[in-house]
C-alpha cells in the first residue's frame, strides 16, 4: 500500500489542533449541557456497586475529583471512574448517527486534565468540543459496522477522541496532534458481549478510553511517536473494528473545523439504550391515549435492522432480562415498562420492577419485523401496533429520537434531570444548586475548581 502524502489525521489536526476562541455558541451551549448532565450522572451512581469496586480496584490519590467523591484523585482514576459513572446508567448523552456517548468519555477525561494540568475554561471547552466533535465524525466512515464487528463504537472512538480533546485543551502542536491519534488507535478497545448476561463491561468502556486518551496525548507531547496513518492505513483503526477498507473518510471531513456535528448531541430522557427511546414514547403515547395495557393481545413492532443484535435478539432473553443492567438493552421491557409505569428513569430498572411478573408479562407479548427502509443510523425512530382482545388495532410510530435535533431538550429539562439525578444520589437540593451554579461557570473560569463537586 502506497502511503498518502497527507493523512486522515494529518487533515484532522489542520482542523482541530489550533481551534480558536472562543467556540461557535451552538457548540459552546453543548459543552455547558454536557458538563451538567454527566456532572449529574456520576453523583446519581456515586453510590452504585459498579462504581465503587472501580473505585477501590483504581484509588489512588493526586489532585483530580472523582465527582459526588470526597478527597482528591490520580488523573487516571478520575478519568476511569468518572467515565464509568457517567455511563453506567446508559442515561447519558447520544448521537445520532452513531450511536456514541461522547460526553461520558471527553467530558472526564478533560476535567481531570484541566485540574491536573491548571488549564482555563476556555481551555476545558476547547478540549470537549473538539474531542466530542472528532468522536461524532469517526461515526460516519463506516456506520453500523465497528457495532456488526463485535465492538462498542463509544470505546473504540472514544480512545482517539479523548486524545484529540487532551492535545487540543493542552495546545499540542499538529505534530504531536497526530502523534496522539496514532497512539491512542493502539489502546483502543472494548467488546460487546456484556450484552449476553446484562454484565458490567459496557460502563467500563467510556472510561477507559477517557484515561487512555490522556495517556496518549501526553506520551504523544513527550515525543512518543505513532502511526499517521491510524485510521485508514492498512492495519489502521477501520480495518480492524469495523473490517472495512472502504470506508468513507471523505464524509468524516467533511466541513471540519467549521461545521460542528458536536452541536447536535443529543440528551436522553429515558435511562436506556438510546434506539429504545422512540419506542417507550409510543408506548406512553397509546396508554396517554386511553388504551389499557391489560387489554393488550400482542404489540408488533417495525426496526431497524442494524439493532435486532443489540435490543431485540435473543427474543426470550429480552423479553425476561436477567437484571435491571440487561433490561437498559430490552426494547419489549421497555415498552411494557413504558406502559404500565408511565416512565423509564433510574426507577424503572430497579430489580423489583425489572422482576414484577405484569412487566414481563406484558413484554411477552412485543415482538418485532424489521423494516427494510427504516433510516437507522441517521436517525432514531420508533413505531408499536398492538392488537387489543376485542380485536381493534391501535399503532402509534415517532419518526425522531426526543432529546435529539429535532426536538432538543431545553435548559429548563437538563436542569431538572440534573436536580433529579443529584437527588437520586443523595445531594440535597441546596448541594445540587450549588454544584449547578459552579458547572455553569466552568467554562469561563481562568482556572479549573471543581471543589463543589466532591463530597
Amino acid at each position: 500500500m502506497t502511503l498518502p502524502a497527507l493523512s486522515v489525521a494529518e487533515q484532522l489536526a489542520a482542523a482541530f489542533a489550533r481551534v480558536p476562541a472562543p467556540l461557535p455558541a451552538a457548540v459552546a451551549a453543548t459543552c455547558d449541557a454536557l458538563l451538567v448532565d454527566v456532572a449529574g450522572l456520576c453523583v446519581a451512581a456515586r453510590g452504585r456497586d459498579y462504581v465503587q469496586a472501580a473505585v477501590r480496584a483504581s484509588a489512588e490519590p493526586g489532585p483530580c475529583t472523582l465527582i459526588g467523591h470526597a478527597g482528591g484523585f490520580a488523573i487516571a482514576t478520575a478519568a476511569l471512574c468518572n467515565g464509568i459513572a457517567a455511563h453506567g446508567e446508559d442515561y447519558d448523552d447520544t448521537f445520532e448517527g452513531g450511536p456514541v456517548h461522547a460526553g461520558a468519555v471527553i467530558v472526564p477525561a478533560i476535567l481531570a486534565t484541566a485540574e491536573r494540568h491548571g488549564l482555563s475554561g476556555s481551555d476545558l471547552g476547547r478540549g470537549i468540543a473538539v474531542g466530542c466533535e472528532l468522536m461524532c465524525r469517526l461515526c460516519l466512515v463506516a456506520p453500523k459496522r465497528v457495532h456488526d464487528a463485535g465492538f462498542h463504537p463509544t470505546a473504540v472512538f472514544g480512545a482517539l477522541g479523548a486524545a484529540a480533546g487532551v492535545a487540543s485543551a493542552l495546545r499540542l502542536d499538529e505534530r504531536q496532534w497526530v502523534h496522539a491519534l496514532g497512539i491512542a488507535g493502539s489502546m483502543a478497545s472494548g467488546i460487546i458481549e456484556y450484552l449476553a448476561e446484562g454484565t458490567w463491561t459496557k460502563r467500563m468502556h467510556p472510561g477507559w478510553a477517557a484515561q487512555a486518551g490522556y495517556r496518549a496525548a501526553r506520551m504523544a507531547q513527550a515525543g512518543f511517536v505513532g502511526p499517521r496513518t491510524v485510521l485508514e492505513g492498512e492495519h489502521g483503526l477501520f480495518h480492524a473494528f469495523a473490517r472495512c477498507d472502504d470506508g468513507d473518510f471523505g464524509a468524516m471531513l467533511d466541513g471540519a473545523g467549521s461545521t460542528w456535528l458536536a452541536a447536535d448531541i443529543a440528551f436522553k430522557p429515558y435511562a436506556c439504550g438510546t434506539m429504545a427511546h422512540p419506542y417507550i414514547d409510543c408506548a406512553r403515547s397509546l396508554v396517554a391515549g386511553g388504551l389499557a395495557p391489560a387489554r393488550i393481545v400482542s404489540i408488533e413492532c417495525r426496526t431497524a435492522e442494524g439493532i435486532v443484535h443489540r435490543l431485540w435478539e435473543p427474543l426470550a432473553a429480552k423479553q425476561n432480562p436477567p437484571n435491571g443492567y440487561a433490561a437498559k438493552f430490552s426494547i419489549p421491557y421497555a415498552i411494557a415498562v413504558g406502559m404500565l409505569h408511565g416512565d423509564a428513569g433510574l426507577g424503572e430498572y430497579e430489580e423489583s420492577i425489572v422482576h414484577d411478573p405484569s412487566v414481563r408479562a406484558l413484554a411477552g407479548k412485543v415482538r418485532y419485523l424489521v423494516d427494510s427502509d427504516n433510516p437507522y443510523p441517521r436517525r432514531f425512530t420508533g413505531h408499536v401496533r398492538v392488537t387489543l382482545d376485542s380485536g381493534e388495532v391501535r399503532e402509534a410510530s415517532q419518526g425522531h429520537f426526543r432529546g435529539g435535533r429535532e426536538e432538543p431538550m431545553s435548559d429548563q429539562a437538563l436542569e431538572t434531570k440534573f436536580l433529579a439525578n443529584c437527588g437520586y444520589g443523595g445531594w440535597t437540593v441546596d448541594r445540587a444548586h450549588q454544584a449547578l451554579h459552579a458547572l455553569r461557570a466552568l467554562c469561563s473560569a481562568r482556572t479549573i475548581e471543581l471543589g463543589s463537586l466532591r463530597s
